[in-house]
């Protein structure tokens, strides 16, 4: 079973990393971009009986740092 978990910045969170990249693009001439979040995508392999309570649990104690981002599951 595969499950892909994305990771990003809460809103109101700054980003560097996001507007380095809005920067760069800026002076590529590719003005319409306004803004620029930039996050991370998991994907993980598990075996057969994971259940989304135990991503969650991985999720809450290493993938994601609650406290400035927030997390969803794909299964």
């Amino acid at each position: 079973m595969k499950a892909k978990v994305t990771v990003m910045l809460k809103d109101g969170v700054l980003d560097p990393q996001g507007e380095a990249v809005r920067h760069a693009l800026s002076a590529m001439g590719f003005d319409e971009v306004e803004g620029v979040r930039q996050g991370k995508l998991i994907e993980l392999d598990l075996a057969k009986g994971t259940t989304e309570a135990d991503i969650v649990a991985m999720c809450e104690k290493l993938l994601a740092n609650t406290v400035i981002e927030s997390y969803r599951i794909e299964m």
